[in-house]
């Protein structure tokens, strides 16, 4: 905030402290309140409404007509202060009526005044009423004012509060909702989990809003920041996930939000307005959350999320209310609830006792998902009003496999929940024992069954599944977590870790695929901005080769840490041969570079391509000479084939991967490449359900990179399977397909002793 901003603030907030101390009753205050903004901001008109009753009521106004006191009414979301409410966001307009959302109320005189700005006042993270102020001549408010009035604005929160004035909204739950409820969700951490409902955060309650000695306050904020500091740094120092993996980069990009500058710097800006230290983090908190609706960047987002998550801590430090259920400890198996969580403090819990996570927001690139998936956290987000259902205490149900959680579950489902859990622990024990088993099938054929990778953490995976190697190593993964573009050095030593944890199995590194819904916040591109659909736009290799010097950082950390070893190289999403030519152009530069220099060298190098995007099949014989391996990406590939967009709930029922134009696009890919001395792989979630991985076997796949967790099914039904016989079934089916194709798989599945999921 400018001094021109804190001044007026300050002033105003002065004579709102006076206002405040009187005596007269509530109504009286917001009539001079109104006088006090209007003045202060030399603004002609100044409102309040309140939310009573479900709508928004004109409380108390400067400048329009007094006879629409308490007589002007509006839903929240309707008019500009009803968007103002539901969307608790500030407006600020040169011209009101200009606005899609403007409603003319005739009673109240407005028909003269063309600027308009508003703010909401929000009690407990929701508006509970709107401040506006408006002008006869056409401007926009100056961001000064708009601050002043995002500062009065917390001022009027706990007046109306004190007084009674809005409804009263209990965050718990009603006596009468006591029965079983079903939440659906957005998976970010898979697995099941049973334990009883724990809030994360209690509510902090701020008591003053107004400074009686600025320095005072300026001194607590201070000594509130160097013991939150302090805090983060001890934990960083405690996590339990092993030396150098990425949730130490995570860490760190928190530890950088923590000792921001400007952070500091904005919430003394708020104190200087006249504000207490409670107030002004709370002031710049709200701020944030505003920003945070207003960005569609999710990475950015989730970095936004992080510097929230700080602020919760340091108010909870500043105003002494310090108590977590972290601190508390957890006493029973515990489903942890939240409206967002760092990841600093997810690493507060014990283990042992927390079984789950449940998020009001999330999303599948938080900083706190990748630590969860480290800790084998299952994480449900995306379920909103969460407050108002789950008490404090209630047991839950998590099944994040699904996407849902039972609230307060009955007896009866209890039962089959617990018998699902029992069962599942029972076939985990089951593929367990498979994991020194070699998956060959009934008539001696060895299918090669490897992981998906991305993460230093994933790596374990393939000593706890017996998997043959690692088919796909996600290398943007390093790029994700990160605050800044990762160095050559630190991409060097992540990628020698993945190859000494590996051993004498095979890892398949994908150089780094971003773009689409993999946005990096650190690395803008002109040409991809604003894509209207980034799935099929400037990402994966096109970007590489248009940002040379990002592909030459990675080909030349990727070769250093291969030193004395193989090294599997594929690029992503390859349409035509010549991207193929030119990324490993990048790497035989390289290559030849480090001779030059006299570095250790890979024994060998095997380049390979995704198949992804169709036009490629139709190179394939272009292509094929020069191709060590060749990998067949169904996620993507399938999209494209269908124009249907995998994430669309509406069109996922055209989105079957047992579909005869999928199967048989296979079946002549495997016949164009044959030729060739070529390994063909399926890698997706295809590969890993058994009954689609059936099927690719019938049409002779024998290679797949696949989730950990589908290892242990893939070599239970390869274990099951007679090729021969699938493969002749398959090929009539292809040739004349039937009504249901999914259909007669299951039947013939079922028929023959494989059991499918």
């Amino acid at each position: 905030m400018t001094s021109a901003a804190a001044a007026a603030a300050r002033t105003i907030l002065t004579r709102l402290h006076e206002v405040m101390a009187s005596r007269s009753h509530a109504q009286a205050k917001l009539n001079t309140v109104v006088e006090v903004i209007g003045e202060g901001l030399d603004s002609e008109v100044c409102s309040i409404y309140l939310l009573r009753e479900g709508m928004l009521e004109l409380f108390a106004t400067r400048g329009l007509a007094q006879e629409a006191v308490h007589v002007t009414r509006m839903s929240v979301g309707e008019g500009l202060v009803g968007t103002i409410a539901a969307n608790i966001e500030t407006l600020n307009l040169a011209e009101a009526t200009a606005h899609p959302d403007f409603s003319y109320r005739p009673e109240t005189g407005e028909e003269k005044f063309h600027s308009f700005a508003g703010v909401p006042i929000v009690r407990r993270e929701r508006a509970v009423g709107v401040l506006c102020v408006q002008h006869v001549d056409s401007r926009r408010y100056e961001e000064v004012e708009i601050e002043a009035l995002q500062t009065v604005a917390m001022v009027l929160s706990e007046l109306i509060s004190n007084a009674g004035l809005v409804d009263d909204e209990d965050y718990g739950v009603s006596s009468g909702q006591t029965g079983p409820e079903l939440l659906r969700g957005l998976t970010l951490v898979k697995g099941l989990a049973g334990g009883m409902a724990v809030y994360h955060q209690p509510r902090v309650t701020i008591e003053h809003v107004v400074a009686e000695d600025t320095e005072a306050e300026r001194q607590r904020v201070y000594h509130a920041f160097d013991k939150m500091r302090e805090q983060i740094d001890r934990m960083a120092a405690q996590a339990e996930f092993g030396v150098g993996g990425e949730h130490e980069e995570v860490l760190e990009t928190y530890k950088m939000f923590a000792y921001d500058e400007g952070w500091a710097r904005r919430i003394n800006d708020a104190i200087d307005s006249g504000l207490t230290a409670e107030a002004a983090i709370e002031r710049v908190q709200q701020h944030t959350r505003m920003r945070m609706r207003q960005i569609d960047d999710p990475l950015l987002a989730d970095r936004m999320h992080d510097l929230e998550d700080l602020s919760n801590r340091l108010l909870r430090i500043v105003s002494g209310q310090l108590g977590t259920a972290a601190s508390k400890g957890l006493r029973n198996d515990t489903i942890l609830i939240a409206r967002n969580l760092g990841p600093a403090e997810l690493l507060e819990y014990d283990r042992r006792r927390l079984k789950g996570v449940i998020l009001e927001e999330g999303s599948l690139t938080a900083h706190v998902v990748i630590v969860a998936r480290a800790m084998g956290v299952p994480v449900l987000g995306r379920i909103r009003g969460l407050r108002g259902i789950v008490r404090e205490g209630d047991r839950l149900l998590l099944d994040s496999d699904a996407g849902i959680v039972t609230v307060r579950p009955s007896q009866v489902l209890v039962e089959a929940f617990e018998a699902r859990f029992a069962k599942s622990r029972e076939r985990q024990a089951a593929y367990a024992a498979l994991r020194d088993v070699e998956p060959v099938t009934r008539d001696g054929t060895r299918i090669t069954v490897m992981i998906n990778a991305g993460l230093r953490d994933d790596m374990p995976n393939l000593n706890l599944t017996g998997a043959d190697g690692i088919g796909l190593f996600r290398t943007e993964f390093q790029f994700l977590v990160s605050a800044t573009l990762p160095q050559r050095e630190r991409q060097t030593r992540l990628y020698r870790d993945v190859l000494d944890a590996a051993g004498d199995r095979p890892v398949v590194f994908r150089t780094v695929d971003i773009g689409g819904d993999k946005v990096l916040p650190y690395l803008r591109h002109n040409d991809g901005e604003g894509e209207e659909n980034p799935a099929m736009g400037w990402r994966a290799l096109r970007v590489a080769l248009e940002r040379e010097g990002l592909l030459k950082a990675q080909a030349r950390a990727l070769l250093e840490a291969a030193g004395g070893r193989m090294l599997n190289v594929m690029f992503p999403m390859v349409s035509e041969p010549w991207e193929f030519d030119a990324a490993r152009d990048v790497f035989e530069s390289q290559l030849a570079f480090l001779k030059r220099r006299k570095k250790p060298l890979p024994k060998a190098i095997r380049y390979g391509a995704m198949l992804e995007v169709p036009a490629l099949a139709e190179q394939l014989d272009i292509l094929a000479p020069k191709l060590s391996f060749l990998s067949i990406g169904t996620n993507d590939l399938t999209q494209f084939l269908f124009a249907a967009d995998r994430s669309n709930p509406k069109l996922a029922a055209r989105y079957d991967w047992l579909s005869p134009s999928i199967l048989r696009f296979i079946r002549r890919t495997l016949a164009t490449i044959a030729p060739y001395d070529v390994e063909v792989s399926v890698c997706g979630e295809m590969g890993g359900r058994q009954l689609e991985a059936l099927a690719l076997i019938g049409v002779g796949i024998r290679r797949f990179s696949i989730t950990p967790a589908a290892v242990g099914p893939i070599k239970e039904l390869v274990r099951k399977v007679d090729i021969a016989r699938i493969s002749a079934a398959m090929n009539g089916w292809l040739d004349s397909p039937p009504p249901n194709f999914r259909a007669a798989l299951e039947d013939w599945a079922c028929a023959h002793g494989i059991t499918c999921d």
